[in-house]
């Protein structure tokens, strides 16, 4: 982190500061006190002022408890993007946001020093704690941003200040508060009316965003199915070709889903965007935990944990994925959540595709998880308890679902179940 003085980060947050007699400065932030390095400020959220003893045992420069801690970390995430000259890249979407961010993050370190967001930091907590890492020598910075309603990733853009803003794709989201797709469309547009005069906005080939791509003022750069020129999957990973405007390229990646394709597509134009060259043979990319982690079973077989999340566009692309294994095939399917009133819906049509697919057997987790037919278990803990009597040695087995489910669970106890 670009270091913040004493006077200064009491100026900027005016919540209550404490501080160590030996320092003047802090050095980076953490909200939880268990990871702080010596010179670090711990920011205390919550029940995190009782950890303000134990910050200082372990070296933090200061504690703050502050009085608004979304304004005051924002304060702190904005004060420190504004002492670089970092490039800024904003990616949201429907799906994709924290795959494409790994994969850009990956095509970027080689060239530039890049801090990107940790897992699935892309709130009003996540975004500046990003920010705060940026150090005096950062190039490149790759944030993730999440939003639950319209405004949400304007205020997120407000602190980022990105240069390069990314549409991963739209689909029916967080439908609970913005009732349309149509709506999910100009949430997510909003980082494009965000950048500034110049910038470059990366988005697919998405009708409903077209309203929201009138600016001439900004370069905009699209991706779809056409991007993709060739999918084949190797001993391990893939060999992806793609067709990027001028630009023909065939590269390796460690990930097997053919939907990660055009999340490269899109991370490979906001490369560009940023003037870095085009990686050549492989790209050695590792994939946040529970996006699509692919594990051998004991006793054989192989356990997809797609767990983090899941909706009607994520899940069509995880069961795709998984018919396209030999052998048989087993999903372990949580509900998707914040689907509003259509939600029974969703499900229902999740349901067909999984007949339509073949896939051999469903545990379905969740009371609308019933839509998909098969198994029910009420909970994930019921399903670590039914799942065993249905996956067999040799199995394929993609488990997802929505991240109020808790499906890791499951994943986990697979990974013993035939032990």
């Amino acid at each position: 982190m670009i270091p913040l003085s004493f006077d200064e980060l009491a100026a900027l947050c005016p919540g209550h500061l404490e501080t160590a007699p030996w320092a003047d400065e802090v050095t980076g932030v953490q909200i939880d006190s268990r990871l702080i390095d010596e010179g670090e400020l711990f920011f205390a959220i919550g029940s995190g002022a009782d950890y303000r003893r134990h910050a200082f045992a372990r070296g933090a420069a200061a504690t703050l408890v502050p009085d608004d801690a979304f304004k005051e970390l924002a304060a702190l995430g904005s004060a420190v993007r504004a002492r670089s000259d970092a490039r800024v890249v904003g990616i949201t979407g429907s799906t994709g946001k924290t795959s494409t961010k790994d994969i850009l993050a990956a095509m970027c370190r080689p060239h530039a020093k890049t801090v990107a967001a940790a897992g699935g930091h892309n709130n009003e907590i996540g975004l500046p704690l990003t920010l705060t890492r940026i150090e005096e020598d950062t190039e490149v910075v790759v944030c993730e941003m999440g939003m639950r309603g319209l405004g949400q990733i304007t205020e997120l853009c407000a602190i980022a200040r990105p240069d390069v803003g990314i549409v991963t794709s739209i689909g029916p989201v967080h439908l609970e508060l913005l009732g349309t797709v149509e709506a999910v469309a100009e949430a997510k547009a909003e980082v494009v009316a965000s950048l500034p005069q110049g910038g470059i906005a990366v988005v697919p080939d998405e009708p409903l965003l077209e309203p929201y791509l009138t600016r001439e003022d900004i370069e905009i750069r699209r991706f779809g199915p056409d991007s993709v020129t060739s999918f084949e999957r190797t001993n391990g990973g893939s060999r992806i070709g793609f067709a990027l405007g001028e630009h023909k390229l065939e590269l390796a990646f460690p990930f097997t889903a053919r939907h990660q394709a055009e999340n490269a597509a899109a991370a490979l134009l906001a490369l560009e965007a940023l003037g870095l060259p085009f990686p050549e043979g492989r790209v050695d990319v590792e994939l946040s935990r529970w996006r699509g982690e692919e594990s051998t079973l004991p006793g054989g077989g192989l356990l997809i944990n797609d767990a983090y999340n899941a909706n009607p566009v994520s899940m069509r692309a995880a069961l795709e994925h998984l018919a396209g294994h030999q052998g048989r095939k087993v999903a372990v399917l949580g509900e998707m959540a914040e689907l509003g009133p259509t939600a029974s819906e969703y499900h229902r049509e999740i349901g067909e595709l999984v007949r339509s697919l073949g896939i051999d057997a469903v545990l379905a987790v969740g009371e609308l998880a019933q839509g998909y037919g098969g198994e029910y278990a009420r909970d994930a803990d019921e399903a670590v308890d039914k799942v065993g009597e249905l996956v067999q040695p040799g199995d394929v087995v993609l488990v997802k679902g929505s991240r109020a489910v808790g499906l890791e669970i499951v994943a986990e106890a697979l990974l013993g179940v035939h032990a």
